[in-house]
């Protein structure tokens, strides 16, 4: 990707002038440890696949049997090479790591250098040696110092993590927390950090798949404690305010934000064509639309017109009942972007949220989700992220049978979806799917800006479709009078779906509207369809503004109802190449204006779905209520019959 205006070059001289410092620092220094502990090297295997710490394994012969550093002596090089007993050679794993540290300590200590000069710390850090430091100015400048060690850790950590990502296997290592974060300078920061890594790859790094599983792994850990360490730190505007860029690593630097390398997923599931989903009209149109969306993001940019102009659906969620073609839904639209990027060139990265990422470890479940969140926000990429059957996944607060992994995924997903901090570039889009919405936490639900309800094929022509498609081709069978696929002319049947929504249909929101459309009249006008809204509130105190907002985000949808032309798709000269504000210029020429009917189906579609989540919540609830009465009944007539 080109570089993007507001990014600095991380000139490599300023990198590679680093270089021997860096070496040094891997290949030997002394520290003695402060926060963190160093492990018995004696200690016992406590469970199969964590391994010991090792002593150091020295590469001079006939000194194999000595102990090769003194105590305090951290030699990262000289552990890395012993990480395999088996070999005396150094292997191109084991080179790739060692190359990988250097170059992101060398990139650690250039970045906190530009940090030092733009922040006034090189000055004073001069007065300081020359015993010119005002003492007025020893606050401010142990403030920076702190600040320099802050960033150090995680351009470092960082650096690492990205550099290390290529050679990542399946192979995972359980660290536990960073403990050794020392704050005093950059140097002594690093040296905290390579002494603890040391420490993790003597314990867990018994072959090469582990030793990059434990570097990377640290890498990740560390960045997470640093960049929560920063949030209430002082004088790191200087830092979060800039962006540099590595042209060598294709590596940006930007503040307390994970880079990623742009790759994209390698999917194996089975795709399905438009023509494969029968019925389901409304959720498969938007789900079209926002497929070609998608392709509008300008990687230079790093925006999507469409979420500028408005239309853009970041989050929407799926409902229906069990085998309506949720799953179907989601294998067409992960091939469509599969496809459009394949014809691009754009990296396509797809990820499901499983209940394989609900751990019984405090805290890692919300790891998981967060890891996942963070793939699909990844700028770089086209994302899709999808979590299936979401009440299983995400815990309801206050309910008693959502765990505490559950509760962790449901706080992230939250705060990811409509928090302080979320940002929507338009380059991803998050699908929550579920045969029980009513289970999902209220205000996770009404982050869901657009909602398709999966209802499957609903007419006798929706039938037949589907028995023809499954029926495959090996029968002879007539169709007879019937027209196949005709019913699902994707064009007449949306106008037909979103026509039905002129009226509710959920029996309690067809009071509201009966009751207030008698009070004043059509609703016409801006005073009228507000009327409407207080009225629904009065009737659901869950109607929030919230609700509000998800309206009219599903209504400037409605104003980009057009299908970007397939031949933008397979040509990509046409649309997806041109620049940003050329693309926004075409995207604006074909979008509608908005009207009343489309504000009053809006409304109603929204609505229907929270007052149809409402209704089968309290049922439910009194369901569960009426069995443990009767279960409370019955142990008393037990424990009665017993005591007699």
């Amino acid at each position: 990707m080109s570089q993007t205006s507001d990014q600095m070059e991380l000139r490599e001289s300023d990198i590679i002038k680093h270089y021997a410092m860096a070496l040094a620092m891997l290949q030997g220094f002394d520290h003695a440890p402060r926060i963190g502990k160093a492990v018995d090297e004696k200690q016992v295997e406590k469970s199969s696949g964590i391994g010991t710490r090792r002593r150091f394994r020295s590469t001079t012969p006939g000194l194999v049997a000595r102990r090769s550093a003194p105590v305090g002596s951290v030699q990262v090089m000289a552990r890395i090479e012993g990480a395999d007993e088996g070999d005396a050679l150094v292997s191109p794993l084991q080179a790739t790591v060692m190359n990988a540290l250097r170059r992101a300590v060398s990139i650690a200590m250039a970045v906190a250098e530009n940090y030092a000069e733009a922040a006034g710390l090189g000055n004073l850090k001069r007065a300081n040696l020359e015993g010119s430091l005002a003492e007025a100015r020893r606050s401010e400048f142990s403030e920076l110092l702190a600040a320099e060690a802050l960033i150090t850790l995680y351009v470092f950590s960082n650096a690492t993590s990205y550099l290390l990502s290529a050679h990542l296997s399946e192979v995972t290592v359980e660290l536990g927390d960073v403990e050794e974060v020392l704050t005093d300078n950059g140097q002594t920061a690093l040296h905290g950090a390579l002494w603890e890594l040391d420490q993790d790859i003597a314990a867990f790094a018994s072959d090469d798949p582990r030793l990059v599983a434990t570097v990377a792994g640290f890498a990740e850990a560390l960045m997470e404690k640093v960049a929560l360490r920063a949030q209430a730190a002082p004088r790191l505007e200087a830092f979060t305010n800039a962006t540099w860029r590595v042209e060598a690593d294709d590596f940006a630097v930007a503040g307390f934000s994970p880079a990623s390398k742009a790759k994209s997923t390698k999917l194996t599931m089975s795709f399905k064509k438009p023509n494969e989903v029968v019925g389901n009209h409304i959720a498969k149109y938007q789900a079209m639309k926002l497929s070609k969306m998608l392709m509008a993001y300008d990687f230079d940019r790093r925006l999507n017109p469409f979420a500028e102009l408005g239309g853009f659906i970041f989050t929407f969620m799926g409902d229906g009942k069990p085998g309506t073609g949720k799953t179907t839904l989601i294998q067409m639209m992960a091939g469509l972007v599969n496809d459009y990027c394949t014809t691009a060139g754009y990296p396509f990265r797809y990820q499901n949220l499983s209940t394989d990422n609900i751990d019984s470890y405090q805290g890692k479940s919300g790891q998981n989700a967060k890891a996942f969140i963070n793939n699909v926000l990844d700028p770089s990429v086209i994302g899709f992220g999808t979590i299936d059957d979401i009440d299983q996944l995400a815990g309801k607060r206050g309910d008693r049978q959502s765990s505490a992994g559950q509760l962790e995924i449901t706080a992230v997903l939250m705060e990811s979806f409509a928090g302080a901090n979320t940002v929507v570039r338009g380059n991803c889009t998050f699908g929550m799917f579920s045969n029980y919405p009513e289970n999902v936490d209220d205000a996770l639900r009404q982050r869901a800006g657009a909602r398709f309800l999966v209802d499957g094929p609903q007419t006798r022509d929706d039938y037949i479709d589907i028995l023809y498609l499954l029926m495959g081709k090996n029968h002879d069978i007539p169709t007879g009078a019937h027209e196949v696929f005709s019913a699902q002319e994707i064009k007449s049947a949306v106008a037909k779906s979103f026509e039905s929504h002129a009226r509710p249909h959920e029996a309690g929101l067809v009071k509201v509207f009966d009751r207030v459309s008698s009070d004043i009249g059509e609703l016409n006008t801006i005073a009228k369809l507000g009327t409407y809204l207080k009225g629904i509130q009065e009737a659901d105190e869950r109607f929030t503004g919230r609700a509000i907002k998800n309206i009219t985000d599903a209504v400037k949808v409605r104003a980009m109802d057009f299908e970007l032309p397939d031949e933008w798709m397979e040509e990509p000269d046409l649309f997806l190449f041109k620049d940003y504000d050329t693309k926004k210029g075409m995207i604006s020429e074909l979008r509608q204006p908005i009207t009343v009917d489309m504000v009053v189906q809006e409304i109603n579609r929204y609505a229907d779905s929270e007052f149809r989540y409402a209704d089968k919540s309290d049922e439910v609830a009194v369901d569960a209520m009426v069995r443990d009465m009767g279960r409370q009944v019955e142990a008393k007539k037990r424990f009665l019959g017993e005591s007699k």
